[in-house]
């Protein structure tokens, strides 16, 4: 994805619903690897006015006891994924996957379609001059199609000795188990080459903050264009 100055023309990109054709915002889509801080970016995006749209809230809402998306997993996989209470039994799933991996594959074809959709269906209703679209796996699931939802794609970068300590701290997990998350996202510099913008995050907030602030305002000069 090669990088757009703020001269490049951007077509306005559209979806169909049953009786509208509607064009959709100025994108951004944002990821990073775990611990990257790209939560920390988001929030303060956010903190900007602008809408964040976080695929991770929309996948786990999709799965909800009584949506379409978990009968559909409870019919391929059977009842086993369903806790007593009839919600998606999250660590059996994972485990399951783990030690099948051709069921990730069934399970994303499912979880895919309807987390680009309720992504489209909120995007449609965004109000702020552009909208962040949030996801960890943005480059790495291509079936999602999420990143081509996107007029930019902006990447928080971190060294991976830093990655360790910074998703250690905050989720308590081991480093193996972590090691094991970084391994089923692309690579930093695989990551890095598909980005429009990048922002290497190994200082403190505050400097996070003030790479920010500059990609802000150009994003914002876009968005004025692209509407």
């Amino acid at each position: 994805m090669m990088p757009l100055s703020t001269t490049d023309s951007i077509l306005p990109q559209t979806f169909s619903t049953k009786n509208t054709r509607t064009k959709l915002p100025f994108i951004v889509g944002l990821t990073g690897g775990i611990g990257s801080g790209k939560s920390a970016a988001s929030d303060w995006f956010a903190a900007q006015g602008i809408e964040i749209i976080d695929a991770d809230v929309i996948a786990h809402q999709i799965v909800a006891k009584g949506q379409p998306a978990l009968e559909q997993i409870k019919e391929k996989f059977g009842d086993w994924v369903l806790t007593a209470e009839g919600e998606m039994d999250r660590a059996a799933m994972r485990a399951h996957v783990f030690a099948h991996p051709n069921a990730l594959i069934d399970l994303e074809d499912i979880t895919h379609p309807a987390v680009r959709e309720h992504a489209k269906q909120a995007l449609q209703t965004a109000t702020s001059p552009y909208v962040i679209l949030s996801a960890p796996l943005l480059l790495e699931s291509a079936e999602a199609g999420l990143a081509k939802l996107c007029q930019r794609v902006l990447v928080i970068d971190v060294n991976e000795d830093l990655q360790l300590a910074r998703a250690g701290a905050r989720d308590q997990q081991s480093h193996d188990k972590i090691k094991a998350i970084m391994a089923n996202q692309l690579s930093r510099h695989d990551r890095v080459a598909q980005a429009d913008d990048v922002i290497i995050n190994e200082a403190d907030l505050d400097a996070l903050y003030a790479k920010l602030q500059p990609l802000h305002e150009q994003y914002l000069q876009l968005a004025s264009t692209y509407r």
